[in-house]
């Protein structure tokens, strides 16, 4: 019964969320006036493009957590928040609604940095916000609206950061990376007779993790995290851990993917879309690096995807089964 009801309510919550980017005033990015938006901050409440999408994410989730509207699953206290705030024109109205005159938005064709500089400005920095709304210390601010409150808790972790901390995320980025944690099997033992196992991946100045999979040395997540790849960007590296509640976390091995292959195979065919199903790349496993069997690059559905295997390495046993997509930013 209650699985049902469980059901009823999540379907319910795509209904309100699809009704809201309905909305004549979500149709367009809230930051770059883009159409057809297929994101969101959840907990600042507006709809954004891709492009947009990828500056959020550099902010860090403490200040604008991104979920896609079709491709996510969303909580119901989520889809409360984005129906709180009630949409872009809502939501621009206290974080635009100081902006110096002659101030220029970014368009839908604006270059990153462009981007960059005002999601930050906006979101980040709190320059067009009312100044009453602005934190200006370590202190809670009493408000009268629980919008604004809303407002306060999505700056209120970062305002004690260095300045020269905020900048460091100030990259060119050239598409988002979706890494769908697939299952763990033959994980090594970190407790009595068992773990409590959970992955990080990490790229760049990102980090994301997995949930805990309780008492299992063969844990199924199925979890999908996203992560944006800068222009320069290396490896990804991906960490296993056994959660401890009262002692620190212990390491169950690490692996790095080469996303070379599947970037340079995505670029060289352009828009996907254009093809049918079809191989187009394969990262070869080698004694240098942690695949189990050769890692195949595929067109599928219209989506560049690729099947990656690795065995844990520094560990005694492990192996990790992930599904990696490329989202280049202007598909």
């Amino acid at each position: 019964m209650s699985h049902s009801l469980d059901l009823g309510r999540a379907a319910s919550g795509k209904r309100r969320l699809k009704d809201l980017l309905l909305q004549s005033d979500n149709r367009k990015c809230a930051d770059c006036g883009a159409p057809d938006p297929k994101w969101a901050s959840a907990n600042i409440g507006v709809f954004i493009c891709l492009k947009c999408c990828s500056v959020h994410r550099s902010l860090g989730t403490h200040i604008s957590k991104v979920l896609s509207v079709t491709l996510d699953e969303w909580s119901n206290d989520e889809v409360d928040a984005m129906m709180e705030v009630g949409g872009n024109s809502s939501a621009n109205s206290i974080y635009e609604a100081f902006i110096p005159e002659g101030f220029r938005k970014p368009g839908p064709d604006s270059s990153h940095d462009e981007r960059t500089k005002f999601i930050r400005a906006k979101y980040e920095l709190q320059e067009f916000l009312k100044p009453s709304l602005r934190i200006t210390s370590g202190k809670s601010v009493s408000l009268q609206s629980s919008f604004s409150r809303k407002i306060i808790d999505s700056f209120y972790p970062h305002s004690m950061q260095s300045k020269s901390n905020s900048q460091e995320g100030m990259v060119e980025f050239i598409g988002l990376l979706k890494v769908k944690v697939i299952k763990g099997m033959n994980l090594a033992i970190r407790d009595m007779m068992t773990s409590d196992p959970y992955v990080v991946l990490n790229l760049g100045q990102q980090t994301v993790q997995t949930t805990i999979v309780k008492s299992n040395l063969n844990p199924i997540w199925n979890e999908e995290l996203m992560l944006s790849v800068p222009q320069d960007f290396g490896a990804v590296k991906l960490k296993v851990f056994d959660h401890d509640t009262f002692s620190a976390d212990d390491i169950m091995g690490e692996a790095e993917i080469d996303i070379q292959p599947l970037i340079t195979s995505a670029m060289a065919f352009g828009d996907p879309e254009m093809f049918g199903d079809m191989q187009i790349g394969k990262w070869l496993k080698s004694h240098d690096n942690a695949l189990k069997e050769d890692s195949i690059i595929n067109i599928v559905d219209g989506k560049v995807k690729q099947e990656v295997s690795i065995k844990l390495q520094n560990v005694e046993s492990g192996d990790i089964d992930l599904e990696l997509e490329w989202l280049p930013l202007d598909q």
